[in-house]
C-alpha cells in the first residue's frame, strides 16, 4: 500500500512517520532508464551509417612488413635467418628498408643473451636514425619447473610471463 492514514487512535493531530517504502517511483525510473539504454546501446555499438564518397585516384595502403633482427644467447646478430656482423648491420637494414629509416625493426633476443649485446644493437640502430624499434617477447608462460631450475623455487611466484612489448626509442 502506498499511503496509510497518519492519525490513528491516540489523539487528534498526532502524526507518526510513514513506515512503508513506496517503490512505484523507483520502478518508473528504472523502466525509463532501461528504455533509454535499449535505444542508445545499438547506436553506440554500430556507429552511424554513412554513405562514403568514392575516389578514383585512391590506392589501398600497403603496410610494410617489419624487419626482424635477432640476437642469440652467444651475442651473434642475425637479420632474418642470415647472420650479420655488427659493422654491416646498418647497411644491410637500410638496403632491406630501401632507405626508409622510419621502417619498424623488430628486435628479438634470446632470454639468456647478454644485456650488453641487446643494448649494442639498439644503440647502433638508434644512432643511425632507425628509431622505430619494437622489442618482441613471448606471451606464453614458462613452465614452473624451468623457472625453478634457473632462478630458485622461492622466486617462482614472483615471476610471470611478459606480454608482447613494443617500444619506440626516441
Amino acid at each position: 500500500m502506498a499511503f496509510s492514514s497518519q492519525s490513528q487512535g491516540g489523539g487528534a493531530g498526532l502524526h507518526r512517520p510513514l513506515a512503508d517504502i513506496n517503490v512505484t517511483p523507483l520502478v518508473d525510473v528504472m523502466l525509463v532508464l532501461l528504455i533509454v539504454f535499449m535505444i542508445t546501446a545499438p547506436m553506440l555499438a554500430q556507429g552511424l551509417k554513412v554513405d562514403l564518397p568514392q575516389a578514383k585516384a585512391s590506392q589501398p595502403v600497403n603496410p610494410k612488413e617489419p624487419i626482424v633482427v635477432s640476437v642469440t644467447k652467444e651475442g651473434h646478430v642475425a637479420v632474418g635467418a642470415d647472420e650479420v656482423d655488427m659493422a654491416d648491420l646498418v647497411g644491410l637494414l637500410l638496403g632491406k628498408a630501401e632507405g626508409d629509416r622510419s621502417r619498424t625493426i623488430q628486435l628479438r633476443a634470446d632470454r639468456e643473451s647478454s644485456y650488453g649485446a641487446i643494448i649494442g644493437v639498439i644503440d647502433t640502430l638508434a644512432s643511425n636514425g632507425m628509431v622505430h624499434i619494437a622489442l618482441i617477447s613471448d606471451a606464453k608462460a614458462r613452465p614452473a619447473a624451468a623457472i625453478a631450475n634457473n632462478r630458485g623455487a622461492d622466486q617462482t611466484a614472483a615471476i610471470s610471463a611478459a606480454a608482447p612489448v613494443s617500444a619506440s626509442v626516441r
